[in-house]
């Protein structure tokens, strides 16, 4: 996992942890790395207190209290399916890198944050791209912020990021130099 995308994450959600604890909302945090092969994805979603029943129910699905590995691999391909990724109009399947789950603690004080790490292949492409990412999981809870850091590689350069109000829904162009 890039290293930058992994410090960058963890400044960028822990800077909001220190001032507030997330009450009413479900905060899903995106951070995005691209590369010209591939792109990176780092998920933060941290549970509100008012929301954490309505999460952990939808987490813990034989209500025993716990979160078993099974529940764990099951709530992550939950969330998968409820992101979509695409590159220059074609659907990306991105593969899961690393899943950590906090302690039931942690999220009932609405600190706890579920990370989730994935990587996608990209196809070969034309020197501009666009990158889209979609995400709906529990939407009618949610708080979605998306950003994508500075590419390492100097040969891509970000042209634009857009998003709608919600930012469930956003949109990357970006150039890169292509080998002749």
């Amino acid at each position: 996992m890039n290293a930058n995308l992994g410090a960058a994450s963890a400044l960028f959600l822990s800077l909001g942890a220190l001032s507030a604890h997330v009450v009413e909302v479900y905060l899903q945090a995106t951070m995005i790395s691209v590369d010209k092969d591939r792109v990176q994805l780092s998920m933060r979603l941290v549970p509100g207190v008012a929301v954490f029943p309505v999460v952990f129910a939808s987490i813990d699905t034989n209500r025993d209290g716990a979160i078993s590995e099974r529940e764990r691999r099951a709530y992550v391909e939950r969330v998968l399916r409820d992101v979509s990724l695409t590159i220059d109009g074609s659907r990306l399947t991105p593969r899961i890198v690393s899943v950590d789950f906090p302690a039931i603690e942690a999220m009932k004080g609405g600190l706890g944050e579920i990370k989730i790490e994935l990587v996608a292949e990209l196809p070969s492409g034309g020197p501009h791209r666009k990158l889209v990412l979609e995400n709906h999981h529990q939407s009618a809870i949610a708080a979605y912020l998306v950003n994508c850091l500075v590419p390492r590689d100097r040969d891509i350069r970000v042209i634009a990021q857009n998003r709608n109000e919600t930012q469930s829904f956003y949109e990357l162009d970006y150039d890169q130099a292509v080998a002749l």
